[in-house]
């Protein structure tokens, strides 16, 4: 994929700020806590494209200071207010924190979106020598029982599939075909679960830029035709199901220079 120096900011989640809050899954506690041993407790991290702040909150239980940024102005207005996050507006190109400030970086959910050839020099000129870099993804979700997931796996795929940006494909693939010109550490495996009812389900979707890019294209919902299908084979729908999604975690350490 050719990330060029000019490669423009994409805002595909302001228009869905407080939904993507509502509606967002959690990142497990076992991610942060691996983290924290990666970096000293009173570390300054920069969250990087901290959308309303879901990461940066968990980072904050175990940092002394957490700098979350997003290019996003609604996303930071939507952010979850905590003493130990200063959130700002800003691009992850050019973050404006000082040289060899930050011993830990976190982007989650966001690398895709970035343009590589200007993120890297920032990574590399705000760490600190021998700062940690960490590059997560989660994929294609995982619904319990056979019916109901293959309907979400059919809405993911072909529904809304035409309308997914090409950045989504780095995301399928883990992260791994995108260059990491770090030391690269091997992460402990972890996967991200909870518990939704049909509704919660439905307003999850209802945050893919997928799906929205599907309702400006058409004029219309494709959630009420699925909803139906699912409902269909849900049962009880305000019975939760377990959701489940694979999590892709790259770490690496600043070169020496």
């Amino acid at each position: 994929m050719n990330l060029t120096p000019t490669k423009p900011f994409h805002d595909h989640f302001s228009g869905v700020a407080s939904r993507y809050a509502d509606f967002r899954p959690r990142y497990p506690a076992a991610l942060f806590d691996y983290l924290a041993t990666l970096a000293p407790r009173n570390s300054l991290v920069w969250d990087c494209a901290a959308g309303n702040g879901q990461a940066s909150v968990d980072l904050a239980a175990r940092f002394e200071k957490v700098v979350a940024t997003d290019a996003s102005q609604e996303q930071i207005a939507s952010a979850i207010p905590n003493p130990r996050v200063e959130y700002r507006v800003a691009t992850a190109e050019q973050c404006g924190l000082p040289d060899r400030s930050v011993t830990l970086i976190t982007v989650a959910q966001a690398l895709h979106w970035f343009n590589l050839s200007r993120f890297w020099p920032e990574v590399n000129r705000v760490l600190i020598q021998d700062g940690i870099i960490a590059v997560w993804a989660y994929g294609i979700i995982e619904v319990e029982g056979d019916a109901v997931n293959k309907l979400a796996l059919e809405f993911y795929e072909n529904t809304v599939g035409p309308y997914w940006p090409p950045e989504r494909k780095l995301v399928e693939e883990g992260y791994r075909t995108i260059p990491f010109p770090f030391v690269e550490i091997s992460p402990l495996p972890f996967r991200m679960e909870t518990r939704w009812t049909l509704d919660q389900l439905l307003g999850y979707f209802s945050t893919w830029s997928a799906t929205n890019r599907f309702i400006k294209a058409t004029g219309h919902s494709p959630l009420g035709t699925l909803a139906a299908a699912l409902a269909h084979e849900w049962g009880d729908v305000n019975c939760p199901r377990v959701i489940a999604w694979p999590l892709s975690l790259r770490i690496g350490r600043k070169f020496q220079n």
